[in-house]
Order: structure tokens, then sequence, then C-alpha cells
């Protein structure tokens, strides 16, 4: 490891759905960004006549959370749309609004990636023009961007703030209030761009106006109009929805329906499993006598030592599948519904 890379700064962030809040503040600034140097001269509304048809307004129902949450995807066929995990993350219900012919679809997601921050819609409809997808291995610091997004959630003409490409392969830690979960991103770029709420998985486009990013999380003070903004490479997010499309699933690649246990948790002591902390009236856990204060320890032997290494198993199977809990005291079997992605 380079002695640039060791001291490459870990920013605490937070995600860009409109669900989210503050985390625990801004890192250090890296050696080779350039905060203080003005953005190039861009018509950042200009880029949204070119961009903005291959936009769309995502609105999530969590029923199981009883939140509401709004977001952006760029539009990469027709019919598919490319936004982060954490937009649909816990959702029972999806809408996408069309910003070019402003039609609206019900949306299913057909696969997520929740470490790298990538979900994959499948519109119920078609006809969408897709977005110029640039090369994100081209981009360089200094040079002018534009990013959109559904800032505050409001629908319509997409939001748009001009800046610059501040920094590359960044690391950002992130969390999410609703949740209460935190993910850690790495390979991202940085930009001195103030990108707020609801622009996640909205792009950030080059000069040319070619997507070379999808908004993924931003600073503390993007109300200060010139935050820090976060994007994943568009080369990454592209190649993992082709995986996802091609139906390709992987260690960290979920497809299809998502196996739905029917608790809420958090992790154990000293890594003893994952307490319930709630289980859904309704769900599979319920109907098996799980009760909170129950602490899983395994599923179909493999152990479960946090709330995420449930998580991560669950991701393995798919909604019918009958599986074996161990309890601390009892193990019981449960056949998984299907539940809501991320």
């Amino acid at each position: 490891m380079s002695e640039s890379h060791r001291r490459r700064p870990r920013w605490s962030m937070w995600l860009l759905s409109l669900m989210t809040a503050v985390g625990l503040g801004l890192g250090t600034v890296p050696a080779h960004a350039s905060p203080s140097m003005p953005p190039l001269p861009r018509d950042a509304m200009a880029a949204v006549g070119q961009v903005g048809p291959a936009i769309v307004d995502i609105d999530a129902k969590l029923g199981y959370q009883s939140a509401v949450g709004a977001g952006t995807g760029i539009v990469i066929s027709p019919s598919v749309v490319l936004t982060n995990n954490h937009v649909v993350a816990g959702a029972t219900d999806l809408t996408v609004r069309s910003i070019g012919n402003g039609q609206t679809f019900p949306a299913t997601v057909i696969g997520f990636d929740r470490n790298h921050d990538i979900a994959v819609l499948q519109l119920a409809g078609g006809g969408l023009q897709p977005a110029n997808i640039g090369n994100s291995d081209t981009v360089r610091v200094g040079e002018p961007i534009v990013s959109m997004g559904n800032a505050g959630g409001v629908g319509g003409t997409p939001s748009a703030v001009d800046g610059r490409v501040a920094a590359l392969n960044q690391t950002v830690s992130a969390s999410d209030a609703l949740t209460g979960s935190t993910e850690t991103l790495n390979g991202l770029i940085q930009v001195d761009a103030g990108i707020r709420p609801g622009d996640s998985g909205g792009p950030t486009v080059n000069a040319a106006n070619q997507v070379i990013g999808m908004n993924t999380a931003a600073s503390e003070n993007y109300h200060l109009g010139r935050g820090q903004g976060f994007a994943i490479p568009i080369n990454e997010a592209m190649a993992i929805a082709g995986q996802i499309q091609g139906r390709g699933g992987s260690p960290t690649v979920h497809i299809g329906p998502t196996a739905f246990l029917g608790v809420g948790v958090n992790d154990a002591n000293a890594g003893a499993g994952a307490v319930v902390r709630q289980v859904i009236p309704t769900g599979p856990a319920a109907g098996a006598g799980l009760t909170p204060g129950d602490v899983i320890t395994s599923v179909n032997g493999q152990p479960v030592n946090s709330a995420t290494a449930l998580t991560n198993i669950l991701d393995q199977h798919h909604p019918g599948e009958n599986v074996t809990v161990g309890l601390e005291s009892r193990t019981v079997n449960v056949t998984l519904a299907d539940g809501p992605p991320g």
C-alpha cells in the first residue's frame, strides 16, 4: 500500500435519499482536492435540458417502517433504471416518474448490490430516453461537472448544481437515520457541488453532458451551497447493472425477490447473534413464534454473529424457501416470504 493511499481520509457523510440525516461530520480535506478553486462556468440548466429526459424521480413507500422516501434514477434502457440501493431498500411500493414525458410507472427491483449501493429497476412500461453514458476512467481532478437530481423530493424539473471534480478514489462512511445503518463505499468521485437529499441516484455529468457518476452521499454542509458530494463512478455502476440485468448473482449481488423473515434486529453483545427488536405481525417469524428479545444465532447452520450477518445470509435465499432458524434456546422452521428489496 502506498503512502498516499494510507493517508487518504475516510469521510463521514450522509446518504442522499430524502429519508436520511446528518452523520458524524466532515473529515480532513484531501491534499489533492481543490476546494478553494472557483468552478469553471457551466450552464447547469442547459445541462438539464440535455440530460433531464434521461432522469426519473423515484417515490418509495416503506410500509413496514411507516415511512416514505424519494430519490432519483438514471434511465439506462427504455424500461430500465439505475439508482442507489439505499433509495429502494425497504420499499414495499415503488413508483417512477419520467422527466422526459411525465409518465408514471410502477417499478420492481430486478436486483441490487448492497455493498456497492447499486440497484436496477424494471418499469411497467417503456419508451424512455436512455442517458448518454460517459467513461469515468477518463475523469480528472479540476474538470467541470453538473450534478442533478430530485432535491427535496419535489419532483419535476431536476435540480442542478455546477462544480468541479475535487478528488478521485475516495472512501465514504455514510449513515441513514431511518434504518440506523452505515455503509462504507470506496473509489468514489468527490465533487465540490452542493448536492442534497433526494439527489441519490441522480447523474453527475461532464462538460459533454455525459454521465460520469451517480450521486450517492454528501457532507452535512450541503445547505451552505458548496458542500462536498460523492458519486459512484459510472463504469463501476454500469458493470454491476450489467451483471444484474444478466441475472448474474454473486456474493454481493442479489437477483430477484428478496427473502423476508419479518424481523428487525440489532447486534447482540460480543458478537453473540442478532437480537430481535421487532416482529412484523404478518411475517413468517411471527408465525414461527419469534418474539422481541429472542437472539438469532444461526440460519441453516450458518452462524449469525451480527445483524449484518443475518442480512447477508438471507440474501443467499429466496421467498418460499424453508430455513431453520437457530435461537439461543431452541430452533424453529420458517418459510421465507417475499419482502422489500435492499
